[in-house]
């Protein structure tokens, strides 16, 4: 039978000998990342800079793109729609309104009048808050906090099943790649909102696993190849597992791609993320995670067991 294959059986690209400039790019835009983070800044959605909730079921299936249609020339700035369990129940957020309490009183006898105006039936608005910006920031910080925890806790879990200088390596490219994706969401402007919070944490889970696959064949191949030097063994490690590297990532970036472009206006923002997650937690987890066992010190001591014969091998080491 005809297998696909994406990478040719036994390569041997020579990834470490590229370390040097690759790192102190991804060092460059990763600081550069995190100073558009702040300047010009997020473009934070209505879950972290505060609005208007409302919690509306039709008495038939809710048409989301007509009500979004409807909603956008109201003038009310953004306006985010989706079904909310059943199809007849629609969740609108609208961004806060200048002004007090009454502008935002205001602004739902707006969005009453436009979609009561549909004749798509009655319609029972089950529930109507506002977001101040007190529960903005608790949500910014609770996000912070969600995906700090989920490095701190991987770091742990490496520290364990490897050594330290695993652990290590693993967290630095996980910062890595949450910085320069926040330095995205910063040059494109896309919405940051509660989904993106997802977006990142599926990032992290997604790299720390293509990490984890290398880091075992890398701790493997140090028993095995005990008379190479680490640049070399760590060269092999990567080349074994780039088959399935990148069979593994296509296959996402497929599925993600479809989504990104059939999947409706509500999720472009978080599957775009996931579609650059994927390629930067690739990228890292060959030349960040695997070239910081260099810098951290991973020598022959940690060479333990018996070797196994060089298969590749032509003569002495």
């Amino acid at each position: 039978m005809f297998r696909l294959r994406l990478v040719p059986a036994n390569t041997k690209v020579p990834f470490i000998n590229w370390r040097k400039p690759a790192m102190l790019a991804s060092l460059v835009l990763a600081i550069a990342s995190i100073g558009l983070a702040f300047v010009p800044g997020l473009n934070f959605g209505i879950d972290f800079r505060g609005g208007i909730l409302i919690e509306a079921q039709t008495s038939e299936p809710a048409d989301l793109g007509a009500m979004r249609s409807r909603l956008s020339g109201l003038g009310l700035g953004e306006v985010a729609l989706q079904e909310f369990g059943d199809e007849d129940t629609v969740l609108i957020r609208i961004e806060r309104q200048p002004g007090d309490a009454s502008a935002q009183q205001v602004a739902v006898e707006a969005v009453r009048g436009a979609l009561d105006s549909m004749g798509v039936g009655e319609i029972d608005y089950r529930r109507i808050e506002f977001v101040g910006p007190k529960v903005s920031g608790e949500l910014i910080e609770a996000g912070a906090i969600a995906v700090a925890l989920a490095v701190v806790l991987m770091l742990i879990y490496i520290w364990f099943r490897f050594e330290w200088h695993f652990g290590v390596g693993a967290v630095i490219a996980l910062v890595h790649d949450v910085a320069l994706s926040l330095g995205m969401f910063a040059v494109t402007q896309l919405e940051f909102n509660l989904s993106t919070i997802a977006a990142l944490l599926t990032i992290v889970g997604y790299s720390i696993n293509d990490t984890v696959v290398v880091y075992d064949r890398v701790r493997e191949n140090l028993r095995r190849y005990k008379s190479k030097p680490l640049p070399e063994v760590l060269n092999i490690s990567i080349n074994d597992t780039l088959s399935r590297t990148t069979m593994t990532s296509v296959t996402t970036l497929l599925a993600l791609i479809t989504l990104f472009l059939f999947g409706g206006a509500v999720i472009k923002g978080f599957v775009f993320a996931m579609i650059w997650g994927v390629l930067i937690g690739t990228y890292s987890s060959i030349f960040i995670a695997a070239p910081l066992l260099i810098v951290l010190g991973l020598g022959s001591k940690h060479r333990g067991g018996e070797a196994e014969a060089d298969p590749t091998a032509t003569g002495t080491a």
